[in-house]
């Protein structure tokens, strides 16, 4: 008997829930380089929830794209944060026509279960959650489909 893989599984759309900071981590590396318009973030103040319509690069479909020789994809997915306390944002344009790309998600332990939220953006734009516990959703809503640029996207 061995351990699961990864190649094991089903291609299917993630639903993936965080309610720990490792578990985070893990929904931060399958985001990161998610590219979205600035204007598909929303708070709600009154459902405490902050959501991002994201066009996430499929970093788990990265290496049997290469090793098929077919284009990289990505897919529409929901990011979204529950128990929102507050919403700070910095460096972030409201422009409908801006597209922000996500770097990095963090998150800083405060009191009992609360923290902050941190979402790093390209061109040091940042968007702060204050939250009263941490549970996050990340749900594929679409498909998967090819990549505009056709690259994988790169950090160095």
């Amino acid at each position: 008997m061995s351990d699961a893989r990864f190649e094991d599984g089903e291609e299917a759309p993630l639903r993936l829930m965080a309610q720990e900071a490792g578990d985070l981590g893990v929904m931060a590396a399958l985001v990161q380089d998610a590219v979205l318009p600035a204007s598909d973030m929303t708070w709600s103040r009154r459902q405490h929830r902050f959501a991002l319509l994201l066009n996430r690069f499929r970093h788990e479909d990265r290496a049997a794209a290469l090793r098929e020789g077919r284009p990289f994809e990505r897919v529409r997915s929901l990011l979204v944060f529950d128990n929102v306390l507050a919403v700070r944002a910095q460096g972030i344009s409201r422009d409908p026509d801006v597209v922000v790309s996500l770097l990095e998600i963090a998150f800083t332990p405060l009191e009992e279960g609360a923290g902050l939220v941190r979402l790093v953006f390209a061109g040091d734009g940042a968007v702060e959650l204050s939250v009263d516990a941490l549970e996050v959703v990340l749900t594929d809503v679409s498909r998967p489909y090819k990549a505009v640029s056709g690259k994988a996207p790169s950090h160095d």
